[in-house]
Order: structure tokens, then sequence, then C-alpha cells
């Protein structure tokens, strides 16, 4: 499901309040990889937005939350929004509020702030391509009971996965890779984190040297 994309207008009456938004209105931070070589942490969603005006949201999950109080029931919704754009970036957050909507804008902002690069390459024996359309190696993913493994495969193979994690997957830049997965699967928000968790995972190993490669 996909949410609504963010108006270009937020973007354009953006104020920055941190050092990090500042200098990139400036125009002295112009890409993400300079975020992530200087180790600058994001704050502000509209960063994310300002570097990667190409971002997609996807929905992950909608649940309805209850929380019993002195005053009786009380409901809210609790969204799972990914972000990604396609070719190297993948971000999830979580979102609660009592209407529908504006769980989704608060799961979407922290899915920017929490935004991470994601390691590619053609790790599989059996292609050998060289380009960036896998995982180059296998990576393991875990959150509460479900852990989930992706393994590198060939050129033209798709993703062999669920629909979950094709939505994640394909938003971060993946196209060719199997996935098995254990535990309490069906519990989607735990499942999507487990995928969020391998992917970052394969961004930990990433040095300054491979940015410059």
């Amino acid at each position: 499901m996909k949410s609504g994309s963010r108006p270009t207008e937020k973007l354009e009456q953006w104020v920055p309040k941190t050092r990090l938004g500042k200098m990139i209105q400036e125009g002295r931070i112009t890409s993400m990889e300079e975020v992530f070589i200087g180790g600058l942490q994001l704050r502000e969603p509209q960063i994310v937005d300002a570097l990667l005006p190409d971002l997609q949201e996807e929905v992950i999950n909608i649940n309805l939350v209850q929380k019993q109080t002195d005053a009786g029931e009380k409901s809210r919704f609790k969204a799972i929004v990914a972000v990604g754009n396609r070719d190297g970036y993948i971000g999830l957050g979580a979102g609660k509020a009592s209407q529908v909507r504006t769980a989704i804008e608060k799961a979407a902002a922290e899915a920017r702030l929490h935004i991470v690069p994601v390691r590619r390459g053609c790790g599989s024996w059996e292609c050998g391509c060289g380009k960036p359309h896998s995982v180059p190696f296998q990576i393991e993913g875990k959150c509460g009971g479900v852990k989930i493994v992706i393994v590198p495969g060939p050129r033209g193979l798709g993703l062999v996965a669920s629909e979950v994690a094709k939505v994640i997957l394909g938003l971060a830049g993946i196209k060719d890779c199997w996935t098995r997965s254990y535990g309490a699967t069906r519990t989607i928000p735990s499942f999507a984190y487990a995928i969020f968790d391998a992917l970052k995972k394969g961004y930990s190993l990433i040095t300054p040297v491979d940015w410059v490669k």
C-alpha cells in the first residue's frame, strides 16, 4: 500500500533547526554519502527529502492498538512505513496516532530519520556479473522471535520472498535474492524489522573506501 508522497511545498517552507540542515540548505553538503561518511546524525526528516528527492514510501502494516486507562479503553493506530529510493537507501519507521493518516505520517518521518545505505553487489557464484543487483554475501537479521536470511541470487532470478520482504528489498534497490525466514513470520512488524536489521548489518560493513569506489 503506497502512501502519498510528501508535498514539495513543505520542503520549500522548511526552516532548518540543526547544523546539518543548515549546511544542506547552504549547499555545503549535497549528498547522503557525505552525511554518512562524516558520521552526522539525521534529526530532521526534510534532510532526507532534500538529498533524496526520488524517495518513495510504502505502508507495510497498520494495526489498531488498544490501551486500558482510568477513563476506559483508548484506541490508537500503529503504522509501519518503509521509505527508499530503489537505489541503495532504505528506512523503516513506526508511528502511533488516533488517526490513520497521522500515524502514517509519523511513521514516514521516523523512517527517514533511520534511513541507511544498503550494501549491494553480485555475491552469487552462479552469476559473477559484478553489477549491484543483489547482496554481496549472505546476511542475517533478527527482531523478536523472527529471523531472516538473505542469500545472493543470480541476475534475473527476482525476489524469492514474501510480499512484505519484496516491498522492503525493492525499495532498497535489491532485485535478485533468495530469503529464508524462521520463527513467528506472520508477525508483520517483527518480520519487517528483521529484514531491515539484515540490511543494516550489510551497511555496518561499509567503509569510507567502499564509498569512494
